[in-house]
C-alpha cells in the first residue's frame, strides 16, 4: 500500500508540474499553444531517460523511489494524450503544417532526449 500512495504523491506533483509548465508557454506566448505540451513531453522523455538510466545502477530495478518518478511524477507529467487532441484541433482548423511539425518534432525530438538522458544517466551512475 504504500508503494500505491508513493506513486499517488509523485502523480499530483507530476500533474502540478505540467499545469505551471504549460500556464507559462501559454503566458509567455499570450494565447494558448502547443509549446507547453511540447516542452513538457520533450522534458518528460528526458527526465525518464535520465531516471532509469542514473536508476538502473543507483536505485535498483523494483525501488520504490524509481517507480515513484517514473510511474507517479512523469506518468502525470507527460501528455501525450493532450498532444493528440491538440493535433486533432488544429487538423480541424486545417493547420496541417502546423500538425506535423508537432508530431514530427514531439517523436523526433524526446526519442533523441529520451537517449540523451539514458547516457547521461548512465555515465553519472
Amino acid at each position: 500500500m504504500e508503494r500505491v500512495f508513493v506513486i499517488a504523491f509523485a502523480g499530483a506533483l507530476g500533474a502540478v508540474a505540467r499545469y505551471g509548465m504549460q500556464s507559462l508557454a501559454n503566458d509567455l506566448a499570450g494565447r494558448p499553444t502547443v509549446l507547453g505540451t511540447l516542452a513538457v513531453n520533450l522534458l518528460g522523455s528526458l527526465l525518464l531517460g535520465l531516471l532509469i538510466g542514473w536508476g538502473e545502477e543507483r536505485l535498483g530495478a523494483s525501488s520504490l523511489w524509481r517507480t515513484a518518478g517514473a510511474v507517479g511524477f512523469l506518468g502525470a507529467f507527460t501528455t501525450f494524450s493532450t498532444l493528440m487532441f491538440e493535433s486533432v484541433e488544429r487538423l480541424e482548423d486545417g493547420e496541417v503544417l502546423v500538425v506535423l511539425a508537432y508530431i514530427a518534432s514531439s517523436i523526433g525530438l524526446g526519442l533523441a532526449m529520451c537517449f540523451a538522458g539514458l547516457a547521461a544517466g548512465r555515465a553519472i551512475a
